[in-house]
C-alpha cells in the first residue's frame, strides 16, 4: 500500500481588525462582514452584512468577496478574489479608510504542542484545549502486527463489549509507518473519528476501538481508555432557521464537567429542545462547537456518538415485552455478534442493579407506573457505558414523589462517573443538580451556575415569578445582564472543571411473537379467511365463469397479507430506530431484519392461502401442467411473490407517513389500486398512460403469471379481450415473475431512502 499524498496546508495567520485580532487556521473559511454572527465583525455602515470571506486554499489564503455594495480592496485596487498574506492589508467599504484587516503570520506553538495531529484533542494535544488525559498504559512502538479486540488471546486486549472478539490490527507499514486494518468488527474501528476499513496511522493520530483510543507519540503507543469522566465544553451554539431570518439558539456557551448533573429550563420557546439537539449531535448548530473531552463533537461524530446515551420524553419501548427480555433484545442488537449469551447477561443484570429494577424483570413494560417505564428506558441507554446521557423531560406527567425519584436516579448515575444533562420543566428538585443553565426566549443564556444561586441573581424567590417575568419583561436583556455578572465570570468564563458531589448510594417470559396477540390473530387468519373465499368462488373446477373471480381474490389475498404486515412496521417503531441508529444501528441491518422476518411470515401466509383455496381443485391447466411447475405450485410461487412485493410497498409507505393511524386508510387505498389495475376488471393492455401505470401495480404481474400458468384465455372461451402478459408460455411466465422481483427491489431502494429522513443529519451518508 502507498504513502498517503501530502497535502499543503495554508498557514496560520493572525487577523487584526477594529474587533480585535484572532487566529485564522487552515481547518475553516472567516466571514467578514456587520453580521454579528460574522467571525470578524466590523460595525462600519460602509461594510455590508455578508461582505467577505477570507478562505484556505491548498497553501496559501485567498480574500473572496460575496457582492458586497462598496467593495473589498487590496493594494488600493478592488477585488473580487484574490490570494493574500501576511503582511497584506485588506480595506472593506473603501480603499482610503475604509475598515482595514490586517494580516501577521501566527507565532509558533509551544513545544509541546508541536506535533504533526491535524486536531487537537484530549490525546493528541491535551495543551491545545486545556482538557488533559494520563494515559491508561504506555509501550514502546510495536515491531510487529498488533491485535486488538476483546478476546484475551490478542496482543491489546479491551474490555469493552461493545469491541468485537477480534476487532482490529495495528501493522507495520514496510516504510517504517503503521497501519490500521479493521477485522469485519460490529461496531467499527475509527482513525480521527472516521470509520476505517484500512488506513496509515501518522503520529498524532486516535485509533479508536469502542472506548479505547490509541495514539502513536514519539517512541510510545499510549491507550486511553473513556472510562465515563469526560468533559463537555459547549461553545458559542448558535442555530437559525427560515434562512437564517430567526434565531433558536443565540450564542450559547457553559463548560460541564465531569460526573456533574446539569439541568436545563426556560419558558416554552427558549431553545431547551434545539439545545438538546445540538449537544446530541442529531441537529448539529449551525454556528459554535461542542468539545467532548476536547474532541470535537461534529467532526467525530461517528466515533463518539456510540458514547452518548439520549432518553426522549416520550418511552420509545416495546410495551408489550417484559423488562428483562426488552432489554436482553437491546443488548443483542447494540453488542458484537461474537458475544457470548453469558457476557451480554452479566451486563443486562448489572444495568439492572444499578436501576433498582430487580423487582421488574419480568413484568410487561406497558403494566409499569411512569417512573419505572423511564428507569427501563434510561436502562436501555446505559447498556453500551455512555459517558455522557441525555434526557428531554423525564418527569413529564409525574407526580411530585416520582417527580424527586427520577431527579435522584439522575443524582446517584453521576455520581457513579458518568456526565447528566437533563432537559426540564419542573423546578421541584433542580438542587440535586450541580449545575443550572437557564435560557431566556430567543435561545439565549440569562444564567448558568449552581442553582442555590438562580433566583438571587434574578431577583426573585418564586419560580414563577421568573418564568412570568421571562414571558412579560421583554425590554430586559437577560443575556447581557448575565454575560456582565460575576457568576459567568466564575462559571463560564473562569472555569475549568466543574464540581460533583460525592457517591451516596449503594420465569420464562412468553415468546416474543406472542406480544400483541390481537394483531397476530388477525394475521393468522387472514390468509385461511381470504383463502376460504377463493375456495367457494373455485368450487371444485377452474371455470369460465369462477377462473377470474377465483384468481382476482388470490391476488387481494396477496396484497392484504403482505401489505398489512408491513405498512406499521416502521412508523411505530421509528422513535426507537433513531435512537438505535444514533449508537450504530446499520441502517441496511435495519431494513433487512424487517425484510428477512416479514418476508418469511408472509411467504408462510401466502402458501396457506393459496392451499385453502386450491388445493384438491381443479385447475384446468393444460394437460394438467402449469408453465414450468405443477399448476398449484406455480399459482402458490406468483402469489408468495406478489404477498412479498405488497409487503415491499407496505414498508415504503410506513417509511413515508408520519403517524402510525394513516396506514390503515392507506392499506385500503391500496387494496383497491390493485384490484382496479391488475387487467382483470379493465383493459390496459395498449390503452396510453394506464398501461404504463399498471407496470408499478404487483398485482399485474402477479395475475399474469397465474392466469399464464391455467392459460385463462383458452378456460374462458373468448370471454376474455386477449393480454399478453396472460399468455401460457414460459418467457411471459418468467417476465411477470421478473417484474415482481424488480419491483421488489425498487420498492426496497426507496425504503432506504426515506430511513435517511429519520436519522441525524451527520450520519446521513
Amino acid at each position: 500500500m502507498g504513502e498517503r499524498p501530502v497535502v499543503p496546508s495554508a498557514p496560520e495567520l493572525v487577523v487584526e481588525s477594529d474587533g480585535g485580532s484572532q487566529t485564522m487556521t487552515a481547518s475553516r473559511t472567516y466571514q467578514v462582514g456587520r453580521d454579528p454572527t460574522s467571525d470578524i465583525v466590523l460595525s462600519d455602515a460602509r461594510v455590508s452584512w455578508h461582505h467577505a470571506v477570507l478562505r484556505p486554499v491548498e497553501d496559501h489564503w485567498t480574500v473572496e468577496d460575496t457582492g458586497s455594495t462598496n467593495g473589498t480592496y487590496t493594494h488600493g485596487r478592488r477585488v473580487g478574489s484574490t490570494d493574500v498574506g501576511p503582511g497584506d492589508v485588506i480595506r472593506f467599504g473603501n480603499p482610503a479608510d475604509g475598515p482595514a484587516a490586517v494580516l501577521k503570520e501566527a507565532p509558533p506553538p509551544p513545544e509541546e504542542a508541536r506535533r504533526p495531529a491535524e486536531r487537537p484533542s484530549a490525546v493528541s494535544l491535551p495543551a491545545a484545549t486545556g482538557t488533559f488525559r494520563r494515559p491508561t498504559s504506555v509501550r514502546p512502538l510495536p515491531t510487529r502486527t498488533v491485535r486488538i479486540g476483546r478476546g484475551t488471546d490478542n496482543d491489546l486486549t479491551v474490555d469493552d463489549l461493545v469491541a468485537s472478539r477480534r476487532h482490529a490490527e495495528l501493522r507495520t507499514r514496510p516504510d517504517g509507518g503503521y497501519e490500521i486494518v479493521d477485522l469485519g468488527s460490529h461496531n467499527g474501528t475509527y482513525l480521527n473519528g472516521r470509520r476505517v476499513r484500512r488506513a496509515p496511522v501518522e503520529p498524532g493520530d486516535i485509533v479508536g476501538v469502542g472506548h479505547f483510543a490509541f495514539c502513536l507519540v514519539g517512541d510510545q503507543l499510549q491507550e486511553y481508555v473513556d472510562s465515563g469522566e469526560v468533559s463537555l465544553d459547549v461553545q458559542d451554539l448558535s442555530v437559525r432557521v427560515d434562512s437564517g431570518r430567526k434565531t433558536l439558539l443565540d450564542d450559547v456557551s457553559f463548560p460541564v464537567g465531569a460526573k456533574c448533573l446539569l439541568a436545563v429550563v426556560g419558558p416554552s420557546g427558549a431553545g431547551k429542545s434545539t439545545l438538546l439537539n445540538a449537544l446530541t449531535g442529531l441537529r448539529p448548530a449551525d454556528v459554535g462547537t461542542v468539545l467532548y473531552d476536547g474532541r470535537d463533537l461534529y467532526a467525530d461524530y461517528p466515533e463518539l456518538r456510540s458514547r452518548i446515551g439520549l432518553v426522549p420524553q416520550d418511552d420509545i419501548l416495546h410495551a408489550q415485552l417484559s423488562v428483562g427480555r426488552a432489554l436482553r433484545y437491546a443488548a443483542e442488537l447494540r453488542f458484537p455478534g461474537d458475544t457470548a449469551k453469558a457476557e451480554r447477561q452479566a451486563r443486562v443484570d448489572e444495568v439492572i442493579g444499578e436501576l433498582g429494577l430487580q423487582q421488574r424483570v419480568d413484568q410487561p413494560i406497558h403494566s409499569l407506573s411512569g417512573g419505572q417505564r423511564k428507569r427501563v428506558s434510561v436502562a436501555l441507554e446505559l447498556l453500551t457505558k455512555p459517558s455522557l446521557l441525555f434526557l428531554d423531560e423525564p418527569t413529564s406527567g409525574l407526580d411530585p414523589g416520582m417527580d424527586r425519584s427520577v431527579m435522584t436516579m439522575l443524582r446517584d448515575l453521576a455520581d457513579d462517573g458518568r456526565t447528566v444533562i437533563v432537559v426540564t420543566h419542573s423546578v421541584l428538585s433542580l438542587d440535586l443538580c450541580d449545575r443550572l443553565l437557564v435560557l431566556a426566549p430567543g435561545g439565549r443564556t440569562a444564567f448558568y451556575g449552581p442553582p442555590g444561586e438562580t433566583l438571587g441573581f434574578f431577583g426573585f424567590t418564586q419560580w414563577p415569578e421568573a418564568f412570568e417575568a421571562f414571558e412579560n419583561d421583554t425590554g430586559r436583556d437577560w443575556a447581557g445582564q448575565y454575560r456582565d455578572s460575576a457568576q459567568h465570570r466564575r462559571y463560564v468564563t473562569a472555569a475549568t472543571e466543574q464540581p460533583h458531589r460525592a457517591a451516596a448510594r449503594e420465569a420464562a417470559p412468553a415468546p416474543a411473537l406472542t406480544a400483541d396477540r390481537t394483531f397476530l390473530a388477525i394475521m393468522i387468519a387472514l390468509p385461511f379467511v381470504m383463502g376460504a373465499m377463493a375456495r367457494a368462488l373455485a368450487g371444485s373446477k377452474l371455470t369460465a365463469e369462477s377462473a377470474m373471480n377465483a384468481l382476482l381474490i388470490l391476488c387481494v389475498g396477496g396484497v392484504l397479507t403482505g401489505a398489512a404486515n408491513a405498512v406499521r412496521e416502521l412508523v411505530k417503531e421509528r422513535a426507537i430506530y433513531q435512537r438505535e441508529r444514533a449508537v450504530g444501528l446499520s441502517r441496511s441491518a435495519y431494513l433487512m431484519s424487517k425484510v428477512v422476518v416479514l418476508g418469511l411470515i408472509t411467504a408462510v401466509q401466502a402458501v396457506v392461502l393459496t392451499l385453502v383455496g386450491l388445493f384438491g381443485v381443479d385447475t384446468a391447466a393444460p394437460g394438467g401442467k402449469g408453465v414450468l411447475l405443477p399448476p398449484l405450485a406455480e399459482i402458490a410461487l406468483a402469489v408468495a411473490l406478489l404477498s412479498f412485493t405488497a409487503m415491499m410497498l407496505g414498508l415504503v409507505v410506513s417509511a413515508l407517513v408520519r403517524k402510525e393511524e394513516v396506514t390503515m386508510p392507506l392499506l385500503v387505498l391500496l387494496a383497491i389500486v390493485q384490484v382496479v389495475f391488475c387487467g382483470a376488471l379493465l383493459k390496459l393492455d395498449g390503452v396510453p398512460g394506464l398501461e404504463q401505470l399498471a407496470w408499478l401495480v404487483p398485482s399485474r404481474w402477479a395475475l399474469g403469471a397465474m392466469a399464464g400458468t391455467i392459460d385463462l384465455e383458452r378456460v374462458v372461451g373468448g370471454k376474455l379481450t386477449a393480454d399478453p402478459l396472460f399468455d401460457h408460455s414460459t418467457g411471459t411466465w418468467l417476465l411477470n415473475m421478473g417484474m415482481l422481483v424488480a419491483l421488489s427491489v425498487l420498492f426496497g431502494f426507496v425504503v432506504a431512502r426515506l430511513l435517511r429522513r429519520h436519522e441525524p443529519a451527520v450520519m446521513r451518508k
